[in-house]
């Protein structure tokens, strides 16, 4: 019986031995897999911190994104509106550049038509004295003046011999050119007039200007149509009615040979439709 007791006292420390060690490896195994517990959780919460912020950038992000998209539409839409604005403002400036060489191109025919009608005019009345008669061109226009000691007596407004076989050459280029209207102006010095009939200045000058008319229009038959008298008086003088010299050359009649306008547009007009 007492060596039972002792055989029995023996197996128990042998087994309670063994189960401290065991408890000593899992109480160290234990520590040990808290400590990579609490590492792992360490490192789970800076993963959610990263998570976070790494949500919060795409949030960002996509926040950029949507408003360069909305940037991109409105440049793209003003692009568009600033394109289609110089789209229009190009097709108005060829509008007037082909405006403005239509008109060059109608000047330059008209100009054209004005230099053959004064070489035709020189070349019809001669080598007359410049003092007696002159011609030249302002604007386009044409200036027949002559002097009225060539066409009237000194207070008559009788056209002379002379001053009809003048209007005859004038006539027979301006039947010649019926794109053209002509207006006879009337000139006086600035001395005043006055008998049975004739009130003034005005009246004189008119009255030359009235009878050059009918005679372009009775003895030439240039249309009444294209014709006009005007009385200018003294008022428009060229030279100083202090001399006898400027008093002479300021009494003279000016026949104004002109395009008509609806001619020149009728230019215009042709040229506008060769362009198309």
């Amino acid at each position: 019986m007492k060596k039972i007791l002792v055989f029995s006292f023996l197996a128990l420390m042998s087994t309670a031995c063994v189960s401290k060690k065991k408890f000593t490896a899992l109480e160290a195994e234990q520590r040990a897999t808290a400590d990579k517990l609490s590492q792992a959780r360490m490192e789970l919460a800076a993963c959610l911190d990263d998570k976070k912020k790494t949500a919060k950038e795409i949030e960002y992000l996509r926040s950029v994104n949507y408003k360069l998209s909305e940037n991109i539409g409105e440049l793209s839409l003003l692009s568009r509106r600033e394109a289609e604005n110089l789209q229009r403002s190009l097709e108005s400036i060829r509008e007037k550049d082909l405006q403005i060489r239509t008109m060059q191109q109608a000047m330059t025919k008209k100009d054209s038509v004005t230099l053959a009608l004064v070489t035709s005019l020189k070349g019809a009345i001669g080598n007359l004295n410049d003092e007696d008669i002159s011609i030249n061109v302002e604007k386009g226009v044409v200036f027949v003046s002559i002097s009225d000691r060539f066409l009237f007596r000194s207070g008559s407004f009788a056209v002379n011999q002379a001053g009809r076989d003048v209007l005859a050459k004038v006539a027979k280029i301006i039947e010649s050119r019926p794109g053209f209207e002509v207006m006879v102006e009337g000139h006086t010095d600035n001395k005043s007039i006055s008998t049975d009939c004739l009130s003034d200045n005005w009246d004189l000058s008119v009255k030359r200007a009235t009878s050059i008319v009918r005679i372009l229009q009775d003895d030439y038959k240039i249309a009444p149509n294209r014709l006009t008298a005007a009385g200018r008086g003294e008022f428009i003088p060229v030279a100083s009615n202090e001399t006898n010299e400027g008093r002479s050359a300021n009494r003279r009649t000016r026949i104004v040979i002109m395009p008509k306008l609806d001619e020149f547009y009728g230019m215009i007009e042709d040229e506008l439709a060769k362009l198309k």
